[in-house]
């Protein structure tokens, strides 16, 4: 039970720092915050990814009862979401910015508000509709306070990792570059669509038993 809690929520968080990908997210960090001094980036790195570990653990513990409200089946949300994830994969394979989590107007928008760390950096850029399907989904297959637990400390460490990737948002942009930055996007997009593959293939099963043979 215990190296079976344990291996999933691993998986749970590759899949969601894949997702959140905030490498990805260096260079709109850099371009929103250009007016900031440096203590102020560093109040924005930190409430970003608090805001992030928020988000997300909000949609981790009150997932499942937004799906009942609204009346969807698990398995088809994971078809849904499994969608979701590909269509990012396939923007990231290409190179190209994502904009199933955000727009160029909303980073224009961002450029010109005060403040940005809750909209649109950590909304929706780095927790945004992938990276929430995932942690509802995740939620919902974590059975017992150990899974749960473990998903959580998962969260937690994510935005643990946003937040000292922000923090050193400026030398990494300069050190690895676009190009460097397109690079790792492109790996991670790989790995995002066997995630995608994985779920939509888990959602049809569900809701088409005979797939299963």
């Amino acid at each position: 039970m215990h190296d079976f809690a344990f291996s999933d929520t691993l998986r749970v968080f590759i899949a969601l720092l894949a997702i959140v990908n905030p490498f990805g997210a260096v260079p709109i960090f850099v371009a929103v915050t250009a007016d900031q001094t440096s203590a102020q980036r560093l109040r924005t790195s930190k409430v970003t990814a608090l805001a992030v570990g928020i988000a997300l653990l909000v949609g981790a513990y009150l997932g499942q009862y937004i799906l009942d409200v609204f009346g969807i089946d698990l398995d088809a949300f994971r078809v849904g979401g499994g969608l979701l994830i590909m269509l990012m994969a396939i923007q990231m394979l290409q190179g190209h910015p994502n904009a199933a989590r955000h727009t160029t107007a909303e980073t224009q928008e961002g450029v010109s508000k005060d403040d940005v760390a809750v909209v649109p950096l950590a909304i929706p850029l780095l927790a945004g509709p992938g990276s929430l399907s995932t942690v509802i989904i995740a939620a919902q297959s974590a059975h017992g306070w150990l899974s749960r637990l473990l998903l959580g400390g998962g969260i937690i460490l994510v935005a643990v990792i946003v937040y000292f990737t922000l923090r050193v948002a400026v030398p990494l942009s300069a050190r690895l570059g676009e190009s460097g930055i397109r690079i790792a996007t492109r790996i991670l997009g790989l790995l995002l669509a066997a995630i995608a593959v994985q779920f939509i293939s888990l959602g049809l099963k569900g809701l088409l038993p005979g797939l299963a043979g």
